[in-house]
Parts: C-alpha cells; structure tokens; sequence
C-alpha cells in the first residue's frame, strides 16, 4: 500500500492554526469505485481510504510506515507568507491610490 505524509493545512473557515501542527499519515486508495445503479451512490472495496493515522512529529510517521512496510512520501509543508499590516495604512500620505469613498 502507497501512503502519504504531510501536514493539514488550515481551512478557509479557520482563523488560527489549530490542528495544522499535527503530521497525517494517509493511504492512497487506489481501488475500483462502483456507483449503486438504484440510489447512485458511490462505494469502494477498500476501507484504507477512510483511515487517517495522526502524529506528533514527521520521525514518528516515517518510523511508523517504515515498520509496517508501507511505501510513503513525505510532502514538506510550505511556510506561510504572513504580510504585516496597520489600520493606519489606509491613511497615509504615500498610498499608491488616493483613499476615496
């Protein structure tokens, strides 16, 4: 089985940094999908895809897929661009545009 190592990034709904510190480990499901010709749903004959492993650190999650034998990859996690901002910006003299209404 193919799983993936990576760190969750934050969602548009989140405003602070809660659960993105955790490293994931996931399986990558490669099974056949099959939709129920009556309802439509869709099912799959896999479970793994449903399974989220969670760890403290990135040594943990590789340690983890190495003793069970899985084949992984390890996607780095991109450091957030973070632009410092004031209220009074909006304001001064030097502003590209002139602050209109």
């Amino acid at each position: 089985m193919d799983a993936r190592i990576f760190t969750p990034v934050k969602s548009a709904m989140q405003s602070g940094q809660a659960k993105t510190r955790d490293w994931v480990l996931e399986f990558v499901g490669s099974a056949h999908r099959t939709s129920d010709p009556l309802m439509g749903w869709t099912s799959v004959d896999d479970m793994t895809g449903q399974v989220s492993l969670h760890f403290e650190t990135r040594e943990q999650a590789i340690a983890y897929a190495k003793r069970e034998g899985l084949a992984f990859t390890v996607e780095e996690p991109r450091v957030r661009q973070r632009l410092v901002k004031s209220y009074a910006q909006n304001f001064s003299a030097d502003r590209k545009q002139p602050w209109t209404h």
